[in-house]
C-alpha cells in the first residue's frame, strides 16, 4: 500500500526569497493565492521598494487585511512610499479604529493628501486621481525640465506628461508628452516643445466614465485634473482607469446575473456572504415570476378548452424573454460609452420597433413551419384545427417579440432617468417582465384567432 506523503509547508522566509526577483504582479498573484497572514509574512521578508511596489497594486486583494496585519511602524513607512490614491482605496477598506490609528502615523503630506482623495465619491475621477504628477513654470528651458524630472522621478506616478504652469496664477497652459522633451533642444523654453493646441483635463467630480472616454479618444498617458480656477490638482493615469473600468465592469456583468455585484474575487466571498448577494435578487426574481402563475390562472379556461396551446408557453416566454435581453444589452452598454443619451429615447422606439417586428415575424415563421412540418409528417397531432394553432404561434411570436424588444431597449433608459444604474436592468429582471407580458399577449391572440373552434 502506497503511502501518501503530505508536502511539507514551505516558511514564509523562504517564499519571500524566491519571490524577491519576480515582477510585481507575479508577486500579487502569489500572495493572493496565501492566507493574509502568511502573505504579511511574506511581504516582511521583501526588501522595502520591492514591498512598497507590491502594496502599489490594485490587484492585491487583501491587501486592507495584509496592512493591518503588519507592525504599525513598518506599515506606516510602507503606506509613506504608496502612493497617495492606492492608500485611500485601502483606507475605504479599513475600519475603525484602525483606520484613525494608521492615518495618526503618516507624515503630514501623505495623510493630507489621503484626506483630500477620500473627500471625493468613490465613482468620481477625484477619488480615483494621484496627486504625484511633475509640473514646471512656463519660463523654465528643455535642460531644466529634464534635469527636475530625474530628481522626482522615483516619486511620481508617472513622467510621461509633463504639466506646464502658468509662473504667475499657478494654471495648467500646456502638457507636454517626454518624447517631445526628448527631441527638444536643451536650450529651448519648454513651450516651445509643447502641442499648440489646448490641453485636455477634468474636474474632480467628473465620473470615471468621462475620464476613460477622454483617454481612450485621444490615446492619453495621464488626464490632469483641475480645480475651479485652473490649478491641477491631481492626475488620472491609464492603468488606474483600466483597473477602474475592470472593476466597474465585473460589476455590472455580475448585476446582468441579477445579483448584487461581489466586493471581492469569487474564491474569497464567504458562504454567508454569498447568499446574501444572491438571495435578494434571486427571491425578487421568484416573487415576480409568481405573476406568471397568475396569468396562467386568468386563462385556465382556456387552458382546459385548447390542452394545445400550453405546448407553446415555454417557447413564447424564452422568445420574449431573449429579445428583451438583447436589447437591455445593447442599451446599456451603449448608454456607459455614451454613444446615445436619455433625450435619443424615442429614436431607439423608433428603431427598435421594426427590429422587434422583422424578428418576431422570423421566429414565428419558424414556429409555424415547425407546427406545419410536424402535423404532416405525423409526428405529433395537433388536431384538426393546427393551422390555426400554428397561425397563434406565429402571430403571438410577432407581438410578444416587438414588446420585449421595445421594453428591453426603454427599461435602461427609465431607470437612468430616476437615478438608478442601468445595469439594474438585468437580463433576468427583462425576461420576467416580459414573461407575464408575453403570456397575456399569447392568449389574447388565441382568443381572437381560435374564437368559436378551440375557445
Amino acid at each position: 500500500m502506497n503511502e501518501i506523503v503530505t508536502p511539507l509547508r514551505v516558511e514564509p522566509s523562504v517564499l519571500a526569497a524566491r519571490l524577491s526577483d519576480e515582477r510585481a504582479p507575479d508577486i500579487v498573484e502569489a500572495l493572493n493565492a496565501e492566507a493574509p497572514e502568511v502573505a504579511a509574512a511574506i511581504l516582511l521578508g521583501l526588501s522595502f521598494e520591492r514591498a512598497v511596489e507590491v502594496l502599489d497594486q490594485p490587484e492585491l486583494a487583501c491587501a486592507a487585511d495584509i496592512i493591518e496585519i503588519l507592525p504599525r511602524d513598518r506599515v506606516a513607512a510602507y503606506l509613506t512610499g504608496m502612493s497617495a490614491d492606492r492608500v485611500t482605496d485601502v483606507f475605504r477598506e479599513i475600519e475603525e479604529p484602525g483606520r484613525s490609528d494608521l492615518r495618526a502615523r503618516l507624515d503630514a503630506e501623505t495623510r493630507g493628501a489621503v484626506d483630500r482623495l477620500s473627500a471625493y465619491g468613490e465613482e468620481t475621477v477625484g477619488s480615483l486621481m494621484t496627486t504625484e504628477f511633475v509640473t514646471v513654470p512656463a519660463t523654465w528651458t528643455v535642460a531644466r525640465t529634464l534635469d527636475h524630472i530625474r530628481q522626482v522621478e522615483r516619486t511620481r506616478e508617472t513622467i510621461y506628461a509633463i504639466f506646464v504652469l502658468d509662473p504667475r496664477t499657478g494654471t495648467l497652459t500646456k502638457a507636454v508628452p517626454l518624447r517631445r522633451l526628448i527631441a527638444g533642444e536643451p536650450g529651448d523654453s519648454v513651450l516651445a516643445v509643447a502641442p499648440e493646441r489646448r490641453p485636455l483635463s477634468v474636474t474632480p467630480t467628473a465620473s470615471r466614465e468621462e475620464a476613460a472616454r477622454l483617454i481612450s479618444k485621444y490615446d492619453l498617458l495621464a488626464l490632469p485634473v483641475v480645480d475651479a480656477v485652473g490649478h491641477v490638482i491631481g492626475i488620472v493615469t491609464v492603468d488606474d482607469i483600466i483597473d477602474a473600468m475592470v472593476a466597474k465592469q465585473t460589476q455590472d456583468v455580475q448585476r446582468f446575473g441579477g445579483m448584487e455585484a461581489l466586493p471581492e474575487p469569487y474564491m474569497e466571498i464567504g458562504f454567508f456572504t454569498m447568499i446574501r448577494k444572491r438571495a435578494g435578487w434571486l427571491c425578487a426574481l421568484f416573487l415576480s415570476e409568481m405573476l406568471t402563475a397568475s396569468a396562467m390562472q386568468g386563462f385556465e379556461g382556456e387552458l382546459e378548452r385548447a390542452l394545445v396551446l400550453t405546448l407553446f408557453i415555454p417557447l413564447i416566454m424564452s422568445s420574449g424573454g431573449n429579445s428583451g435581453s438583447q436589447a437591455t444589452s445593447l442599451l446599456i452598454r451603449a448608454l456607459a460609452l455614451h454613444q446615445i443619451r436619455l433625450r435619443d429615447w424615442w429614436r431607439v422606439a423608433l428603431r427598435e420597433l421594426p427590429t422587434g417586428l422583422v424578428l418576431g415575424a422570423i421566429l414565428g415563421t419558424i414556429a409555424v413551419a415547425r407546427i406545419a412540418i410536424w402535423q404532416e409528417a405525423g409526428l405529433y397531432d395537433y388536431g384538426p384545427h393546427w393551422p390555426l394553432v400554428a397561425a397563434t404561434v406565429g402571430a403571438a411570436l410577432v407581438g410578444i417579440v416587438t414588446f420585449g424588444s421595445l421594453a428591453g431597449s426603454m427599461l435602461p433608459f427609465a431607470l437612468q432617468r430616476v437615478g438608478f444604474d442601468p445595469a439594474t436592468a438585468s437580463a433576468p429582471f427583462v425576461a420576467t417582465l416580459v414573461d407575464v407580458t408575453g403570456l397575456v399577449i399569447y392568449f389574447s391572440v388565441a382568443l381572437v384567432i381560435l374564437r368559436g373552434t378551440l375557445l
